[in-house]
């Protein structure tokens, strides 16, 4: 079903704020959700957080009080359903566990956005960065047996492969290396804006969850995992969020906001399995409806310019949450060797890199190769997902 959002209307926005009563959300159950249901889920609370810390940095810089009131009315609603969104989670699932999921929702929303993405270089951007939160999962997967004696497939369901990317230990490159071309605000196709907007979101909550959370552990190996890898997060959330262009003026992003909220509520609703969860969805899209056009109002007046010159006139093709294993498996065949250089990408370790490598690991193994060695210890093994055979009856079931 397509949808034009700036003709759409929705909830007037002075009937938006919900009581206690309405935000104490059920969770989800974690041992009989759909890992998709989950994903979308944690997706949509790294979009609300974005929303929010946006609307922050707008009206710090913001003269006019009648803005930063109007900016401050549709952030209290944006906090409420980032509330609502995030507390669908359920408190007995681990840490861990939603690591796991954090790690499924980086590889199959950035490769389904690599699919998509009409710009090659965009698109390249992408296929880099899929390939090193894939092994991400790896590690973390094999950290999870080791400390929680479960398995990784267990909360991906085989919908996601385990097994190994680029190595972690690679990914620690200089911090000029992290920094790309933007796209051209001017030329840019709608729907890039809304890939770089979406995933650069997703990796910063990934980054800020694994600041908050990494520290609560008290096995060493564990801490040091986190800690590696949330620094590799740092440099995701620079890699994406240098693609958009600088030049986009406060109003452009506002709206951008606002229309990729919508994009993505719409998105979710038309492919969720839990009814109830698929209610939330259709709410909170009928609130951002709203907010888009309050966005647009804020724009014509204050920047002089029509929204419709940014936006599209209709949602794109829905965004899924769907497996990717054929796409990242030939990612993996022919991207496996890659780092960057500059704003571009070269299969040569040269000396910038080697430099940082050897600040960064000071002659010593990274927890990401620890953590390996260790439960190599434990089982005699590292962990892996179930063989391809298994992996497609399981799929199979699932869809049934």
């Amino acid at each position: 079903m397509t949808l034009n959002p700036l003709e759409q209307r929705g909830i007037p926005l002075e009937r938006q704020v919900r009581s206690w009563r309405e935000l104490d959300v059920e969770p989800i159950d974690p041992d009989h959700c759909d890992p998709y249901t989950r994903c979308r889920i944690i997706a949509m609370n790294g979009i609300e957080a974005e929303a929010v810390l946006f609307s922050h940095q707008f009206a710090r810089h913001c003269p006019d009080p009648e803005v930063r009131r109007r900016l401050a009315e549709v952030r209290y609603v944006e906090q409420q359903q980032q509330k609502a969104v995030n507390w669908l989670l359920p408190g007995l699932a681990s840490v861990l566990e939603t690591t796991l999921a954090y790690e499924q929702v980086a590889v199959d929303l950035t490769a389904w956005v690599a699919r998509s993405e009409p710009d090659p270089y965009l698109r390249q951007a992408y296929q880099f960065g899929v390939l090193e939160d894939f092994d991400h999962l790896f590690r973390y997967a094999n950290l999870y047996e080791m400390i929680e004696h479960r398995k990784a497939d267990s909360i991906v369901e085989q919908l996601t492969e385990v097994m190994p990317g680029r190595p972690t230990k690679l990914h620690h490159r200089h911090p000029e290396d992290n920094v790309r071309e933007p796209y051209d605000r001017a030329t840019a196709q709608p729907l890039s804006k809304l890939h770089a907007l979406t995933v650069t979101a997703a990796e910063q909550q990934t980054m800020n969850f694994y600041m908050n959370v990494g520290p609560q552990y008290m096995e060493p190996i564990a801490r040091q995992l986190y800690q590696e890898i949330a620094l590799i997060e740092e440099a995701h959330v620079t890699h994406y969020e240098s693609l958009i262009d600088p030049g986009e003026t406060w109003w452009e992003q506002l709206v951008t906001h606002e229309y990729n909220e919508c994009y993505l509520y719409h998105s979710f609703m038309e492919q969720e399995t839990d009814p109830r969860v698929k209610a939330i969805w259709e709410l909170h899209l009928n609130m951002e409806l709203e907010h888009l056009h309050v966005a647009c109002d804020l724009m014509r007046r204050h920047d002089g310019r029509d929204p419709q010159e940014v936006l599209a006139p209709e949602l794109p093709n829905v965004l899924t949450f769907e497996p990717n294993k054929q796409y990242v498996r030939g990612l993996l065949d022919t991207q496996i060797d890659l780092t960057t250089l500059g704003t571009g990408y070269v299969r040569d370790a040269h000396e910038r890199f080697r430099r940082m490598q050897e600040r960064v690991h000071g002659g010593e193994e990274p927890p990401s190769e620890r953590v390996m060695a260790q439960h190599e210890d434990l089982f005699g093994r590292e962990y892996r997902s179930q063989t391809e055979d298994a992996a497609r009856e399981r799929e199979r079931n699932h869809h049934a």
